[in-house]
């Protein structure tokens, strides 16, 4: 597969928050997913994190700071960084990880 209706994919998705993965580069996991405006809980990865909002606006907490990440913008979560989504966090995220 090398051409992604990234929106209709979202869309497509069973239930906020659920990721489909959609490729693998080297290796790097590309997911896509659709948010709801509630938050979620802190967790850490072992790996740095690419988060590429395409659409509404993530609210994310990074180690205790507010970060807004609008549509358009993408932010690198370093790797062991504690971090949470934060409530009113909605639209479409493309998640780029170590798989």
């Amino acid at each position: 597969m090398t051409l992604v209706d990234l929106a209709a994919v979202a869309a497509a998705l069973p239930d906020p928050w659920s990721s489909r993965p959609l490729a693998e580069v080297g290796d790097a996991r590309v997911k896509v997913l659709r948010m709801s405006g509630a938050g979620l809980p802190q967790e850490r990865h072992p790996t740095a994190e690419v988060l590429l909002v395409l659409d509404g606006r993530l609210e994310l907490e990074v180690a205790g700071r507010h970060v807004p990440v609008p549509a358009g913008q993408l932010y690198v979560v370093p790797a062991d960084t504690p971090h949470a989504v934060r409530a009113g966090s909605r639209g479409t995220l493309l998640i780029v990880e170590r798989g």
